[in-house]
């Protein structure tokens, strides 16, 4: 059933869980309430899992809208305190939970994110059919998500400028995801960029040609400053292509030994590490193969069968 309102907005959030969940909680007799984004009720007696991805917004809250993180400033970690048990996306996500809100270790329980199973490596013929596409047949790095701050493009940006500058550096970098959150500080460093023409936006893209998109790249640069898991790193290593990842919160967790970590606010030491990724194939070849065996800890099926044993527990009202 659907439940009114639709929650787009915090003062929404407060009607739809404190007013519109309880109602149907009591509705229907519910056993347990289980929310995958966290948000639960204060208001209901059903016992409630919910899953917590991360805290940026404790850590970074100036890059939400003001109403957005009052919300989760508030509510959050009072849901933490309700909640029946708590699912998170990695061990750092846990650590994170504890340090922040103070709850017991045992009250949580780590989930890893699955990826999509289309993600697998794409053939020679196919890799350059895109290329040709894309980036007229020349090799790129790639960012797959949202176009917001803590993805950290300002410093992807200014690494790429870095890059570029130095001898017979050749690929480019197609950026895919929406541009709801381009920032100021993003749109200056971009049109202030001597190489800016060699970037790609593609916007967002059907899975089907994602994966494609991702299959072809030379590597992925993922260089959040803060994640809870990082999920395009899974996708990239999937598809054997291999990682450039930032060195803090989940990424070092997610990643392992299959990616070349860097600092993310460090723009010389992204750059540094694609400019290794582009002349080093044998080193390439190396991640790429430990990162195919990585990504195989991380699967829905195992997901799905933690979050289920969670659910079946017993729980106190």
């Amino acid at each position: 059933m659907a439940l009114f309102p639709q929650a787009r907005h915090p003062f929404l959030y407060y009607w739809w869980f404190e007013h519109s969940i309880p109602a149907a909680l009591k509705k229907y007799k519910a056993d347990v309430f289980y929310s995958p984004d966290g948000y639960l009720s204060l208001s209901t007696k059903v016992p409630q899992v919910g899953v917590i991805h991360d805290l940026n917004f404790e850590h970074y809250p100036d890059d939400l809208p003001f109403l957005t993180r009052l919300y989760y400033r508030y509510f959050f970690p009072r849901f933490a305190k309700k909640a029946a048990r708590i699912i998170t996306v990695s061990e750092y996500s846990k650590s994170d939970l504890v340090k922040c809100y103070d709850i017991a270790p045992d009250k949580i329980d780590v989930a890893f994110n699955g990826v999509n199973d289309l993600y697998k490596p794409v053939s020679i013929e196919t890799q350059q059919l895109i290329r040709n596409k894309y980036t007229n047949g020349a090799p790129y790095f790639i960012f797959v998500g949202m176009l917001h701050q803590r993805k950290n493009i300002a410093n992807l940006l200014r690494a790429f400028e870095n890059y570029r500058q130095r001898p017979g550096a050749n690929a480019k970098l197609l950026i895919v995801g929406h541009r709801k959150w381009w920032t100021n500080e993003m749109e200056t460093v971009y049109t202030g960029m001597k190489y800016r023409d060699e970037i790609v936006f593609t916007g967002r893209q059907p899975i089907e040609e994602l994966v494609l998109l991702v299959g072809s790249a030379l590597a992925m640069t993922y260089v959040s400053y803060f994640e809870g898991f990082g999920v395009p790193i899974v996708e990239a290593m999937r598809c054997g292509v291999p990682v450039i990842t930032s060195d803090v919160t989940s990424m070092p967790e997610v990643s392992g030994d299959a990616a070349i970590l860097t600092d993310p606010f460090n723009p010389e030491s992204i750059a540094d590490a694609m400019n290794t990724m582009a002349t080093n194939e044998t080193l390439r070849k190396t991640l790429a193969e430990k990162g195919i065996e990585r990504a195989k800890l991380f699967d829905w099926d195992k997901t799905s069968a933690i979050v289920w044993e969670v659910l079946k527990g017993n729980f106190k009202s």
